[in-house]
C-alpha cells in the first residue's frame, strides 16, 4: 500500500529564538526563520489531513513520574507558556487515540495523555513555521536514561507511517529537535560542528536511515540525544532526498532545517525480484540449461522442441529457443538464471 505521508520536516527548538540574549547573532536567528518559513509554507501546500510533530521533553512532564518512550496526545487541545509566547493547538484527539490503537496492533505500546502541554520544543518550531491547523504531538523521551534506540525509533516511525496510511490520511511528519548541544553541562558552548555535519550530508542525500548506526553513547557524547525524534521522522519519511537543507551553526547549538515536499513513495523494481508465477516454467526450462547437461543437449538439438516440452506461452517461447536474455529480464525473469544458462550456451559454443 503506497504511503499516505506527503511531506515533512526536521526543525531546530533552541530558547534563544525566543529569549533572543544579546549572546545571540541575529543573522543566524533570521536564517532559521526565513528557512522555517519557506518550509512552512510548502507544506501547507501540500494541503495534509493531518499534521504530527514528534518532539521530546525537556524532563518537565515525563520524568519523575512515568518516562515513557513515546507518548500520543489524545486530547482536544494543547496548551504551554515561554518566554512570553502562548501556546494553543486544537488537537485531533479522535485520530491520536485510533492512531494508538493501531499502533498495539502493530506490537508498539504507545503511552497517551489528555492533558500534556506544550513546550518550547513544539511551540517554537510550529510557530516559525506560522502553523496555526490542528497538530497531534506524540513526545518521545531524549533525555532521561534509559532511553529508546534509534532503531526503535526509526521503527516506531515506519509503523506511524503504516497506521495513518491504512486511516487514509494524508499526512505532514514533523521532528524537532537538534542538532548537538549540550544544555546544562559545561560543554554547551562547543557542539560537535563536524559529526553534525557529516551527518547531514548522509540526509541529504536521502539516507535517512543511516540515522540507526547511532548508539546512545555516541548519541550523548555527540550531544545529539534529540536526533531520536528525527530518527522516527526519517522512519516515517523513508529513504527520501529532502527539498530544503539548511545548516546555521551558533555558538551553542548547530541548527539544522530540512523539509521534504515532493515524497515518491512509487516502489523500485528490483535488480533481483522474486519468481512471478506465469515465468515458474520459463525459470525451470533455464535452470535446467544452468545446471544439467542433458538439458543443454536437449536445447543444441533442438531447442524449439526443449521450450515445447514446458508449455511457454509464446513469448517466453521464443525468447528461450533464441536464448534471448534482455528479453527474459524483461518479462520478471530473476536475471542470475538467463545470464548463468547463458554463459552455459556460450561456453559449449566456443568449444
Amino acid at each position: 500500500m503506497k504511503s499516505t505521508v506527503v511531506g515533512g520536516a526536521m526543525l531546530p527548538h533552541a530558547p534563544q529564538f525566543f529569549t533572543k540574549p544579546d549572546t545571540e547573532d541575529k543573522n543566524v536567528i533570521q536564517a532559521v526563520l526565513d528557512v522555517a518559513t519557506k518550509i512552512g509554507a510548502e507544506l501547507r501546500a501540500l494541503k495534509p489531513d493531518l499534521w504530527i510533530i514528534f518532539s521530546n521533553d525537556h524532563a518537565e512532564q515525563f520524568f519523575h513520574n512515568a518516562a515513557p518512550p513515546f507518548t500520543i496526545h489524545v486530547g482536544g487541545e494543547a496548551k504551554g507558556h515561554f518566554a512570553g509566547h502562548d501556546f494553543h493547538w486544537q488537537v485531533p484527539g479522535e485520530v491520536g487515540l485510533q492512531l494508538v490503537r493501531e499502533l498495539y496492533k502493530q506490537g508498539f505500546d504507545p503511552a497517551f495523555t489528555s492533558t500534556a502541554k506544550i513546550d518550547y520544543a513544539i511551540g517554537i518550531p510550529l510557530t516559525h513555521i506560522d502553523h496555526t491547523a490542528p497538530i497531534l504531538p506524540i513526545y518521545v523521551n531524549a533525555y532521561l536514561p534509559p532511553q529508546p534506540s534509534m532503531e526503535r525509533c526509526y521503527a516506531f516511525g515506519q509503523a506511524v507511517a503504516r497506521a495513518v496510511t491504512l486511516m487514509g490520511l494524508r499526512t505532514v511528519i514533523l521532528a524537532s529537535g537538534g542538532m548537538s548541544h549540550f544544555p546544562g553541562t559545561d560543554r554547551y558552548g562547543n557542539p560537535e560542528l563536524d559529526w553534525d555535519r557529516a551527518v547531514l550530508n548522509k540526509l541529504a542525500e536521502g539516507k535517512l536511515k543511516s540515522l540507526i548506526g547511532f548508539d546512545a553513547e555516541e548519541l550523548d557524547q555527540t550531544g545529539n540525544i534529540e536526533l531520536r525524534c528525527w530518527a522516527c521522522a526519517a522512519g516515517a519519511l523513508g529513504e527520501q532526498k529532502p527539498s530544503i537543507v539548511s545548516f546555521d551553526p551558533s555558538w551553542h547549538h548547530n541548527y539544522a532545517s530540512l523539509g521534504w515536499f515532493n515524497l515518491t513513495h512509487d516502489e523500485k523494481t528490483p535488480h533481483y525480484p522474486s519468481t512471478k508465477p506465469e515465468l515458474v516454467q520459463l525459470i525451470s526450462a533455464l535452470h535446467a540449461i544452468a545446471h544439467e547437461q542433458k538439458a543443454r543437449e536437449d536445447w543444441f538439438a533442438d531447442a524449439g522442441a526443449f521450450a515445447d516440452s514446458f508449455s511457454l506461452p509464446p513469448d517466453q517461447h521464443k525468447a528461450l529457443v533464441g536464448m534471448n536474455v534482455p528479453a527474459m529480464v524483461a518479462m520478471g525473469a530473476h536475471p542470475l538464471v538467463p545470464f548463468l544458462a547463458n554463459m552455459q550456451i556460450e561456453r559449449i559454443r566456443r568449444g
